[in-house]
């Protein structure tokens, strides 16, 4: 297997699980999930929608089929992981913590770069 493949795939599935177990207490409308929606200033009725957007999100890009589908997945992905970022920034202000935030944009933007390589 050529090392471009083992380097999609391994980035492809760590996002796709990142942004599934991220996706999974959104829709099952769980407590924490309520209060960090509330806390960041969304309706309660947003967060089912973003968790099954999330979860088709994540399987869209696992499927090696349908490139135009897999873009718009991507985007979304970014989209939700920007603005989940600028909300807490603006909410509570920069913490340090935050910065595992950027492992996950590392591991999303390669995964994205060697979608078209393998």
């Amino acid at each position: 297997m050529k090392s471009t493949k083992i380097i999609y795939w391994t980035t492809t599935v760590l996002f796709a699980a990142f942004m599934i177990f991220s996706a999974i207490p959104n829709i099952m409308v769980t407590e924490d999930s309520k209060q960090l929606i509330t806390h960041l200033g969304y309706p309660l009725y947003f967060i089912p929608f973003i968790g099954f957007a999330k979860l088709l999100g994540s399987v869209a890009i696992l499927i090696p089929s349908f490139k135009k589908i897999k873009e718009w997945a991507y985007a979304g992905l970014f989209f939700d992981l920007i603005a989940v970022v600028y909300s807490a920034v603006m909410t509570d202000g920069f913490d340090p913590a935050m910065l595992v935030m950027v492992l996950v944009f590392a591991v999303a933007i390669t995964s994205y770069i060697f979608k078209d390589k393998n």
